[in-house]
């Protein structure tokens, strides 16, 4: 699915100044996150243009158009113009040529300037559209930021997810999200996770109802958006499953084409969850920064069976 974003949004974000105001812009939207310079549709050339991409001139761009006589110009813009581009952009506050304005009436193509330098901006705007324009879905589960990481809990309703999050948010770790998750691919190596608006900082405990974490535990308990680094998934406790106690091959989970480490805890009355995701948190910390503690415990052992072998 492709998605999609008005025009207005990105004019407000960026305090773009519409230059072409006679025409009707609040049904213009943006479909691509890159942004093209048309440097070489200037000269003429239009093979391979990236006509869905936003169109951005700077200040090289325009010093071309300034040496360039009229008539081949005007004959580049409105080739230009003419394969209905989302809206062209000049920055550094430079004003259009009067041609310009003349194709963006004759082919409804709206013209925008902005003061911002022009790799700033376009460096800014890429990111921004890249976070709003993201492949997504949605998972059942919480989102909690426990020492920087984002720990996405799942596992079945009832098994102790808001419970677990509840007990983290207490001993100091930030809220994100609960029962519903947000999931945004800005990246092949970066999930972002969020609340749906509805729900933002409220959080369902059986037997209590629905509390608001923000108003409960402060500003500093919740956070609106966190990268998703690891998965916890609670699944009930079989009494003769064997377990890996070793964590020596991790399992991953492919969310949007994406693997995120995921560990699967078994659930008992007597584990203490919140512990076990702060320790789990802490350990993938670690092996990000290149130390494993299975692989130190491993060499040790076999470290002491070779000197009592020789």
């Amino acid at each position: 699915m492709q998605y999609q974003i008005p025009l207005t949004d990105l004019i407000k974000e960026y305090d773009l100044k519409l230059l072409s105001d006679t025409l009707n812009i609040t049904d213009k939207v943006i479909s691509q996150s890159d942004i093209n310079r048309p440097a070489l549709q200037l000269a003429g050339f239009f093979e391979h243009f990236d006509s869905d991409r936003l169109q951005l001139i700077g200040i090289v761009e325009y010093a071309f158009l300034q040496k360039m006589d009229l008539e081949t110009r005007r004959e580049n813009l409105r080739k230009m113009f003419s394969y209905k581009i989302p809206c062209l952009i000049i920055s550094r506050g430079m004003y259009p040529f009067p041609e310009m304005l003349e194709y963006a009436v004759e082919y409804d193509v709206p013209v925008l300037n902005c003061s911002f330098s022009t790799s700033d901006f376009m460096g800014e705007v890429i990111r921004w559209l890249k976070v709003r324009l993201a492949p997504r879905t949605t998972l059942h589960g919480v989102l909690v930021d426990i020492y920087g990481e984002g720990v996405l809990i799942m596992g079945e309703s009832g098994i102790g997810k808001s419970e677990t999050a509840l007990e983290l948010i207490r001993r100091g770790h930030r809220f994100v999200a609960d029962d519903a998750v947000e999931i945004k691919r800005v990246s092949h190596q970066t999930l972002v996770g969020s609340s749906p608006e509805t729900i933002k900082y409220f959080m369902e405990l059986r037997g209590i109802g629905i509390i608001n974490v923000k108003n409960m535990f402060g500003v500093e308990s919740i956070r609106a958006t966190e990268n998703i680094d690891l998965v916890i998934r609670m699944v009930p406790w079989e009494q003769n499953k064997i377990y890996d106690r070793f964590d020596m091959q991790e399992e991953y989970m492919e969310i949007l084409g994406n693997h995120v480490v995921c560990h699967r805890v078994p659930i008992r009355p007597s584990r203490n969850l919140a512990i076990i995701c702060e320790a789990a948190a802490l350990n993938h910390r670690q092996k990000k920064m290149g130390y494993l503690a299975a692989k130190e415990l491993d060499e040790r052992v076999m470290s002491n069976i070779k000197r009592a072998q020789s």
